[in-house]
């Protein structure tokens, strides 16, 4: 029986050009509610969810990383020579379940503060990033010989490319994307509704090739689940730099929170709201 042919590896920014990036300055904005910021404290994650899944908090939206409508059409239109019943609707569909979304806001903004990280009683957080920090740390972990991808607790070979870029809002029923020609299926995942525009949307994305079916060495299919959790020291980050700022909101129990910092060496750092 021959080999199957070796999944093509994840790389870094390999879209970059076709995405717009704010300055490495720009600092950028993340709601958490404080039991979700201290599990990735303890468990040193960033939390990335699939696109196709953003149904978990309302206002969600559940298009995200979807085609256009005016799209439609035109892509189911389009076959695959060799496979002519798979169509580039088919493979972008593909694509949106491989491809995955961390989101951060531009602004620290009355909206992120009213709609995002609600439901946990001990309250919510503002972390602020320094983007080319954030932005150098992950292409680092991602870098060839650094990651590692565990499916079922297999190790696999690291598939995901990386990218990081501005959403952009759209005319969501009237905005055509495929012509003249049909874009990279990571386009959608960067285009939104100008119903959304007040989130003014930083995100990262990780995204897997859409076409074929990836394989483990046993042969088990893999799946690909509705979140992913990508290394992340938010220890290490707090020390040099990459997180600015802890902020609380009203209803945060502060004493609670630094308690729990503290427990993982964490002290209030200069700016940061204290208890």
């Amino acid at each position: 029986m021959a080999d199957r042919p070796l999944a093509p590896r994840g790389g870094i920014e390999p879209h970059a050009g076709m995405l717009n990036a704010p300055a490495a300055d720009q600092l950028l904005y993340k709601m958490m509610a404080v039991d979700n910021l201290l599990r990735s404290v303890r468990d040193s994650y960033f939390h990335f969810n699939r696109v196709d899944h953003y149904t978990d908090f309302s206002g969600a939206d559940p298009n995200d990383g979807g085609q256009l409508p005016r799209d439609l059409s035109g892509n189911e239109g389009v076959r695959f020579e060799k496979t002519p019943q798979f169509s580039a609707a088919d493979y972008y569909a593909r694509s949106r379940s491989r491809t995955y979304a961390c989101c951060f806001s531009l602004e620290n903004s009355e909206f992120i503060w009213a709609n995002y990280a609600n439901g946990c009683d001990k309250g919510k957080v503002c972390i602020v990033f320094e983007f080319g920090k954030i932005r150098e740390t992950l292409n680092r972990t991602l870098e060839a010989g650094n990651a590692t991808l565990l499916c079922n607790g297999a190790q696999c070979r690291q598939i995901f490319n990386i990218n990081y870029g501005t959403v952009s809002y759209v005319d969501w029923e009237s905005h055509q994307g495929n012509v003249p020609y049909l874009p990279n299926p990571l386009a959608y995942t960067y285009l939104k509704g100008k119903a959304f525009a007040e989130e003014k949307e930083l995100r990262i994305s990780l995204s897997a090739l859409g076409m074929g079916h990836f394989a483990m060495a046993d042969g088990r299919s893999m799946e690909f689940p509705s979140s992913l959790q990508m290394g992340f020291d938010f220890r290490t980050a707090m020390a040099n730099g990459t997180i600015r700022q802890v902020l609380r909101s009203s209803d945060c129990d502060g004493a609670f929170l630094q308690t729990e910092m503290e427990k993982f060496g964490i002290a209030p750092a200069p700016g940061s709201d204290s208890p």
